[in-house]
């Protein structure tokens, strides 16, 4: 059976092995994640059986194979270091997880993400956000985000923790340790044709979104009256919104160009992109 990792996306990473690669940006020097951060990060993220996890600058691969032998998930690791990337691979070896997971010699600017459902980190501040626009660009709505350490300037976290950590003195000099948990969010800023309950809008309604990554405002125009959104929140593909002055929760799966939703759970509406 040929091996899932060797096919599409990971197979052409692997392309970058046989030349000597040269990173856009040096990442920093290899510092590895303390074991318990490690399991910290993929708990918080809630990664499973079912997750495709990519651990940018993977060092000796301990995310990738804790995600894979503790928490089932599939996925590789990118690694610029030669030695490090031997060091992972074999690792995998050892404990039969060769078959799920990998290690690739790469630049993770140049990388192709596209199939990770969870993406991990531990690098240093601007190389983090040298990575925004790509995760932008790549990533799926509602793949996961961890960053150990350095935040997403710009991005508001799902979750953050921080903690007191003796391990991480011999590392950064000092307790401190950050958890920075990011969805990436479904792209929803512009006009929407949208049919609305009858009890809601007996006409077409218009919604107006505007967005700023995870922050999002707008109105909806309603039997020809403009009427302020509220308690607007957008999580990875799913929007949830209130009418100011009147009753109710809607929400709504964004798929591409169109929204599926209910109202309070029980009535259906609907928006199209440009419609």
């Amino acid at each position: 059976m040929i091996r899932f990792l060797l096919s599409g996306i990971v197979f052409c990473a692997l392309q970058a092995v046989a030349a000597d690669v040269q990173p856009v940006k040096n990442a920093g020097p290899y510092v590895p994640s303390p074991q318990s951060v490690v399991s910290d990060m993929l708990r918080y993220a809630d990664v499973g059986p079912g997750d495709f996890l990519v651990d940018l600058g993977s060092g000796d691969g301990r995310i990738v194979l804790t995600a894979a032998k503790v928490f089932g998930a599939r996925g590789f690791g990118v690694e610029i270091k030669d030695e490090l990337v031997k060091r992972a691979n074999e690792a995998a070896k050892l404990e039969g997880l060769a078959e799920r997971v990998e290690f690739i010699k790469a630049d993770l600017f140049k990388t192709d993400i596209s199939q990770a459902t969870v993406i991990t980190m531990y690098l240093l501040p601007d190389t983090v956000n040298l990575l925004k626009e790509k995760f932008l660009a790549e990533l799926r709505p509602g793949t996961r985000i961890v960053s150990h350490d350095y935040p997403l300037t710009g991005w508001i976290p799902e979750k953050y923790v921080q903690m007191e950590l003796e391990d991480k003195v011999q590392i950064s000099g000092v307790t401190t340790t950050l958890i920075y948990l990011y969805v990436v969010p479904a792209k929803v800023q512009g006009q929407w044709k949208a049919s609305m309950p009858p009890a809601v809008s007996r006409a077409p309604a218009t919604l107006l979104l505007k967005q700023q990554l995870t922050r999002v405002s707008g109105s909806a125009r309603l039997d020809g009256r403009d009427i302020p959104l509220e308690d607007v929140r957008l999580r990875g593909d799913r929007i949830t919104f209130k009418l100011a002055g009147r009753k109710g929760e809607f929400s709504g799966q964004i798929k591409g160009r169109s929204i599926e939703g209910m109202l309070d759970g029980k009535t259906p509406w609907s928006a199209t992109l440009g419609g």
